[in-house]
């Protein structure tokens, strides 16, 4: 497929919706068992509601769009940049202050909300803010405070045109499509824009990576926020591979929607994989006798197949019996099709990816931020080397600096960052941008090995990564998250929090600290610690939406009790 002629991503919409039988099921909304949405009816709602936003905005225009995972969140992407606007999704656990910040940095024309419970947050705001000129909503509103706003329900519900007129799309791909917030790991989130040939781009290069997997219907499921940089990067490559895309309930529900559509692929973070890792391998070790033996052989073999070590011929006649008594077994609790699951969005502990990948469930890691629009490497499905990010995409050229930093160049990195010239010249210098991370190559392919802004200092001058005793902390069964401090202190500690199945063993927390210190350096070893009841969670505020800690907030709030340890 030819992402190069593509001017913009309408183009890429359009045009698959051509090449589409029009009744043919699109998009499914797997709360809704009746909601349903094919291409044309996709097609058709895009263009009227594009339409009616053309009557309010300019070309260039924020958009700001807050939604659960639903067939209307692309439809009102589309819809927003067909009618030359700039979409700024947002997220829904976002709280008012958040929205605030967003809305008074990018200053959208228009807001789309999916229903009262997102519009309660935004709107004093609104009615407060002038340039604001109407809200969009999917379910009527139940208020009679509200600026004028348009329901798009019955555009819903009405019958597809036959003879609908495709407007005229004058977008280049150097234009701005989105403004995508950065998680605000690190402080407050910076508007990240990303143009229309920098997703087209990151596009191809996620075509050709699943190309060698993809089915005459490839189905997707859809669970990560799409007001995230990977999953809204994700939708277009499901328009360009014409996927049929379940939006699933909630990750609560998430295995038991993937029993039902039975996705081929899924993308999700590492903390999803982590949480999976916990719940199989605790499932594993409540087995016994023959079937423990099964277990254990399978992982075994697995492991050594993705090493790519040599099998006596006894081994690979083994792996081919559990291949068919153990893996295909575990595949059909996850619906039985799935061809790969993809992870991103942060490292994934070596250990779980190579757990996954042994049992039948190939998980393939790749590497990108939000200002790559995002992906700048994935792992190749038929050459996993699970200890790597993979290998670069053709759409960029990476190298590393002599410090050891990951720097990009190509058509995927952003333009640059909304209203903040001194934080994009801080990253991007001669056309390569600063990622922050440090790697290096093996082969053609890119190792993570730490990250600039999250590395510890010692006062002797070594420099630690809390992350990497993070996830050896977090592999054990006992601890379901850990949190490390001590920048320019005499040795490390850490907060942790028991697995429920644990909290009232703590005092086997002791051995199990002495045992993951065996596998740290001297100053990496925890010397001290607490423990706390409460998780972090994107609820408290100490969890972004993606499921990443909030370090500065964790020590901010906790600080005084880590002093408390020397």
């Amino acid at each position: 497929m030819n992402f190069k002629k593509y001017n913009n991503l309408v183009d890429l919409f359009f045009e698959q919706c051509e090449r589409q039988k029009g009744d043919k099921t699109f998009l499914s909304n797997m709360k809704y068992s009746n909601q349903n949405f094919s291409w044309n009816k996709v097609k058709f709602t895009v263009i009227q509601l594009a339409d009616e936003i053309s009557k309010i905005i300019q070309k260039g225009d924020r958009c700001l769009l807050i939604s659960e995972n639903r067939p209307e969140w692309m439809i009102s992407d589309l819809a927003i940049m067909l009618a030359g606007g700039i979409t700024v999704p947002a997220y829904t656990t976002y709280v008012t202050r958040d929205y605030e910040y967003i809305i008074n940095d990018c200053e959208p024309s228009i807001i789309i909300v999916s229903n009262d419970e997102q519009f309660s947050k935004i709107s004093k705001i609104s009615n407060n803010n002038s340039k604001i000129k109407k809200i969009f909503s999917f379910e009527k509103l139940n208020t009679n405070d509200a600026k004028s706003y348009f329901n798009i329900e019955y555009l819903i519900n009405s019958k597809p045109k036959s003879d609908l007129i495709i407007p005229k799309v004058t977008l280049k791909r150097l234009d701005p499509a989105c403004i995508i917030y950065t998680s605000g790991t690190q402080g407050n989130p910076k508007g990240v824009v990303l143009s229309h040939g920098g997703i087209l781009s990151n596009c191809e290069g996620g075509y050709k990576l699943l190309e060698p997997i993809l089915e005459k219907e490839t189905r997707f499921l859809t669970w990560l926020p799409l007001s995230h940089s990977y999953e809204h990067a994700v939708q277009f490559i499901q328009i360009a591979v014409a996927a049929k895309v379940f939006y699933a309930e909630s990750i609560d529900k998430l295995i038991k929607n993937m029993s039902e559509c039975s996705p081929h692929i899924m993308t999700a973070v590492p903390r999803f994989y982590q949480n999976l890792y916990q719940k199989i391998n605790s499932s594993f070790n409540k087995t016994k006798g023959l079937k423990k033996t099964l277990i254990n052989v399978t992982i075994k073999l697995g492991t050594k197949k993705l090493k790519k070590q040599i099998m006596s011929p006894l081994e690979k006649l083994t792996n081919f019996v559990v291949e068919k008594l153990v893996r295909v077994k575990i595949k059909k609790q996850f619906g039985g099709s799935l061809k790969t699951f993809v992870s991103g969005g942060g490292a994934l502990d070596v250990e779980i990816g190579c757990f996954l990948n042994s049992i039948g469930l190939p998980t393939l890691q790749g590497y990108g931020l939000t200002e790559t629009s995002p992906v700048v490497s994935c792992n190749p499905i038929d050459d996993i080397r699970i200890e790597t990010v993979g290998i670069p995409f053709e759409c960029n050229e990476v190298k590393i600096a002599d410090d050891g930093e990951i720097l990009v160049k190509g058509e995927n990195v952003m333009i640059g960052y909304w209203n903040n010239d001194k934080e994009t010249k801080n990253v991007l210098k001669d056309g390569w941008l600063y990622t922050g991370d440090i790697g290096k190559f093996e082969n053609n392919y890119l190792i993570i090995t730490d990250r600039k802004k999250d590395i510890l200092i010692t006062p002797g001058g070594d420099n630690i990564s809390p992350v990497k005793i993070e996830h050896l902390l977090t592999s054990s069964e006992m601890v379901d998250q850990a949190i490390v401090y001590g920048d320019n202190k005499p040795y490390l500690v850490a907060i942790i929090i028991l697995n429920k199945d644990f909290q009232n063993r703590k005092e086997n927390l002791d051995k199990e600290i002495e045992n993951i210190n065996k596998h740290l350096t001297k100053v990496e070893k925890i010397k001290k610690y607490f423990t706390i009841e409460e998780n972090f969670t994107i609820e408290n505020g100490m969890m972004t939406p993606t499921l990443k800690l909030k370090r500065y907030k964790i020590i901010q709030k906790y600080k005084k009790d880590f002093e408390k340890l020397y």
